[in-house]
Parts: C-alpha cells; structure tokens; sequence
C-alpha cells in the first residue's frame, strides 16, 4: 500500500528517493541503511496515516501496531540507487599458498 501510494504521489516519491539515496550513501553497510530506511518508511507510514485517506482507512481497520518494511525497504535500495561495485572475490592462487 505504501509503495502504491508513493508512485501515485509525485512529490511523494521524490521526497523517499532523496531520503533512501541520502540514508544509503551516509551508510557504511548497506544492512545498516535499510535498517534506517525500514525505521523511516514506519515513520512515513504513521504521518501519513494521520491525513491520507488510504493510510487512515488502513490505521482504523487494523490500527498502527509495528510492521516490518524491511522488504520495501530493499526493494527501494535496488530501485532507487546504484549498485555498489563489489570487491573482487580472491581466487586461490591470488591468495597465495
């Protein structure tokens, strides 16, 4: 539902672009940014739950109670900014004996 939302909304979807590019680059380990994002993406969903009709429908029939974004979250990762280069694996004769 959130994900539906914000690529109906412009605005919206560009305000989470910056924050998830922004959390991502200031982030050493990219488990640690979609832990951050997870925590903003509740945040985003609970302002919103207050004013949208969509999200207060959804506060009222199932309440606010704490729910994972951890897999949207990823999903914004991988949609919204580059690849990481990865560093090359070691191959045994690189290692040396």
């Amino acid at each position: 539902m959130l994900h539906d939302y914000v690529l109906g909304h412009k605005e919206e979807r560009q305000h989470l672009q910056d924050k998830v590019r922004a959390i991502v680059a200031a982030s050493a380990q990219s488990h640690e940014a979609v832990a951050r994002i997870d925590a903003e993406l509740w945040r985003y969903y609970e302002e919103r739950s207050a004013v949208a009709p969509v999200f207060v429908a959804a506060a009222r029939a199932y309440g606010l109670k704490r729910t994972s974004m951890k897999n949207l979250a990823e999903y914004l990762v991988r949609l919204w900014t580059d690849p990481k280069p990865r560093k090359p694996a070691r191959t045994e004769s690189a290692a040396g004996p």
